[in-house]
């Protein structure tokens, strides 16, 4: 068997932030490196370590030498290697001592064809490599490829300068119990670590690769695996919180899991006086400031105990306990006087001063952002049939939060805290809500708007960003979109199809290019906003589990009301099982391209010009499913209209088959384009089934 080879580097503190992006790399950059290198068995498993002072990696069945290989390399073409005599030319001999064979004769060599001439090949079995040297390489191609935020340059004793993520203090490489000679960042490779810094009794020694992990968490009180550390830290929060809910961002489990060794949980209190602030203010300082874990009870409210995790196990944690207290209590007096302070003065009172704000310097101030954010939300408000005046009340203090001493603190409350003030302002409570709700959704998954204010404010809000960026040329690209526009089109296209608004999107597009009027640096976008829009629509749909040709049975045909899309696309799913939807769909899309290349426009169905036995039937067919199809459709029952249109499928199939639509007689072939221009316009009512035509 093949011993397991570690490699570690011993530094200090590494970037929290970082540490388990650079972790992944280091493992993944020397298992790549011995891999390519054929030092791997087809079952060798790596496993990578991170802790705040170092970065591991551990890989099974590592072989000592990599096996032998048979090469066939290409000399040179017969035609240079030969003279006219056929003996050996200077270019031959040249190019063999090149290759490190200057001995070999002709006979030595392969006569083979390649390509459309003869070439020499040598073919010789090439001696496996020590471990040593190929690691050497791996690690130092790892280390060149590691996803540092920012290299130090550092000196070593000797005067050295080495550039690094931190100082490096030692380096272990054990092959099984062998130490692999390496030379790196100034220093030899060994078997001595250490383990934690005020834990552990000192220098440890790995007797074998195996021991590491075992070795460090015995001897060094140090958890060396970052996913092991991170879900003990998880466990210990839920335990310590009991019947208490813990809020435990990964984001936030993540940080304190680079920021420890030996993680302990322990409870801390703060005064109940501080619940009467906003408890999202609460919990955000104690999350972003102190690395804190937030608890509420069962129903989300915020409790006066927190935990934090310590990197000090020890029987009497009080002086840990009061100390991160004291540091806390500080974070919620400010958050408690911010709040207080904003409460003297009305967000309305507020209002004049988003002039002194700049939105952005073609498109003027927040305040001129803000009119026409009220302008559009009205609009949206009366064409929804809800309450204008709340909806231009809520978009014009939708923003005054921006100005307050809390938001001001921690800008990821805006929005928030408006509702906060808007409700002690006595606003009316569509109002307030608006204020946080404006926001929504933020990201993929998040909430909608739940009031009909906040929705009109949203869309409102959305679409003055999209359509104002865009019109003073300021489009996503392939890989920038700074102004985060498809997340702003996104949530648009998420309001009205979930909350199936009855909504014309060109109508509130060039509603919202109507806000821009009189602004010279503004071009009307609408067009290329529409487009961008559908291509966003698509993936949104495709996201909700509908095949690509049913999206584009739909999307194809640039619906305006995106209200009632989702039971198109459910009604193009069901019209896909019946027996009659591949011949229809073939024929929809034989109908399409005959009526593409027809000249003119047809025009209606004259009777007495159907001739053939299959045409008049057709025509007969129609006549009586039409009324049903369009009964269908205007109660919205778009499965049973293309559920009714399966029932042409035979007359359909008998027109082509019995018809020639090309008639050399120009009265019957416009007459017959007319009657499958009719058919194709009954076909896709609902939606372009030729798209699902095979």
């Amino acid at each position: 068997m093949n011993p397991t080879l570690l490699v570690e580097l011993f530094t200090e503190e590494l970037p929290p932030k970082a540490l388990a992006k650079l972790g992944e790399a280091f493992a993944a950059g020397i298992y790549n490196g011995l891999k390519s290198r054929d030092f791997l068995e087809a079952d060798s498993i790596v496993t990578g370590y991170a802790s705040p002072r170092r970065l591991a990696v551990s890989i099974s069945a590592v072989r000592a030498t990599s096996p032998d290989k048979l090469l066939r390399e290409k000399v040179l073409p017969v035609a240079v290697a030969l003279d006219a005599a056929g003996n050996a030319s200077a270019p031959l001999s040249k190019k063999l001592a090149a290759m490190g064979f200057p001995n070999l004769q002709i006979s030595d060599l392969e006569r083979a064809v390649d390509g459309k001439a003869e070439s020499f090949f040598y073919n010789h079995t090439a001696a496996g490599t020590a471990l040593a040297a190929s690691l050497q390489s791996a690690l130092e191609d790892s280390i060149a490829k590691l996803p540092i935020p920012k290299v130090m340059s550092y000196q070593r004793p000797n005067g050295d300068t080495v550039h690094f993520v931190r100082p490096v203090h030692s380096i272990i490489a054990l092959h099984g119990d062998a130490i692999v000679p390496l030379n790196l960042l100034g220093l030899s490779a060994d078997r001595l670590t250490q383990g934690h810094r005020f834990l552990s009794a000192g220098g440890i020694s790995i007797a074998h690769a195996d021991d590491y992990a075992a070795a460090l968490a015995n001897q060094g009180k140090v958890i060396a695996n970052v996913g092991e550390r991170k879900e003990k830290i998880r466990s210990a929060l839920l335990a310590k919180a009991g019947t208490d809910l813990v809020l435990m961002p990964e984001a936030l489990l993540d940080e304190v899991t680079a920021l420890v060794e030996w993680p302990v949980v322990y409870e801390c209190n703060f005064e109940a006086e501080f619940l009467a602030v906003p408890q999202e203010c609460l919990i955000l300082t104690m999350q972003t400031n102190q690395k804190y874990f937030a608890l509420t009870d069962a129903d989300g409210k915020l409790r006066s105990r927190f935990l934090i995790v310590s990197n000090l196990e020890t029987t009497t944690p009080e002086h840990i306990i009061q100390g991160n207290e004291r540091v806390v209590r500080p974070r919620l007096a400010d958050a408690k006087f911010f709040f207080e302070q904003d409460k003297k003065k009305t967000l309305a009172a507020r209002l004049p001063m988003l002039a002194n704000v700049v939105y952005h310097n073609k498109l003027g101030n927040q305040a001129e952002r803000m009119q026409r954010v009220t302008s559009l939300a009205g609009k949206i408000a009366q064409t929804l049939g809800y309450d204008v005046a709340l909806a231009e009340r809520g978009a014009m203090l939708a923003k005054a939060d921006l100005l307050t001493d809390m938001v001001g603190e921690f800008p990821e409350l805006q929005g928030i805290m408006g509702t906060y003030y808007a409700q002690h302002d006595g606003e009316h409570a569509e109002v307030a809500a608006a204020a946080s709700e404006h926001y929504q959704p933020r990201f993929a998954g998040d909430n909608l708007p739940a009031s009909a204010t906040g929705t009109a404010v949203a869309l409102a809000d959305k679409l003055e960003t999209l359509l104002g960026i865009w019109g003073i040329g300021l489009q996503p690209t392939g890989d920038k979109d700074p102004f985060a526009l498809r997340r702003h089109a996104l949530g648009v296209l998420r309001m009205l199809v979930e909350k199936r608004l009855p909504l014309s999107l060109s109508h509130l597009l060039a509603d919202a290019v109507s806000v821009f009027a009189g602004n010279a640096n503004f071009k009307d976008p609408s067009a290329d906003v529409l487009n961008f829009c559908y291509d966003r629509l698509r993936g949104q749909l495709r996201d909700k589990g509908f095949s690509q040709s049913e999206v584009e049975a739909v999307v194809a045909q640039n619906p305006d009301n995106l209200g009632n899309i989702v039971e198109r696309l459910q009604a193009v799913q069901a019209f896909a099982t019946l027996p009659e939807s591949a011949s229809l769909a073939a024929a929809n899309k034989r109908i399409t391209n005959i009526l593409k290349k027809a000249e003119g426009t047809p025009g209606s169905v004259d009777l007495t010009l159907l001739q053939e036995a299959a045409e008049q039937a057709l025509q007969k067919a129609m006549a009586d499913v039409k009324p049903l199809v369009d009964a269908a459709f205007s109660q919205g029952d778009f499965t049973g209209a293309l559920k009714t249109l399966a029932a042409l499928r035979s007359e359909v199939d008998s027109f082509f088959n019995d018809v020639m639509v090309n008639a050399d007689d120009l009265a019957l072939r416009n007459n017959r384009l007319a009657l499958l221009a009719e058919l194709h316009g009954m076909l896709n009512q609902v939606a372009d089934i030729s798209k699902l035509a095979a």
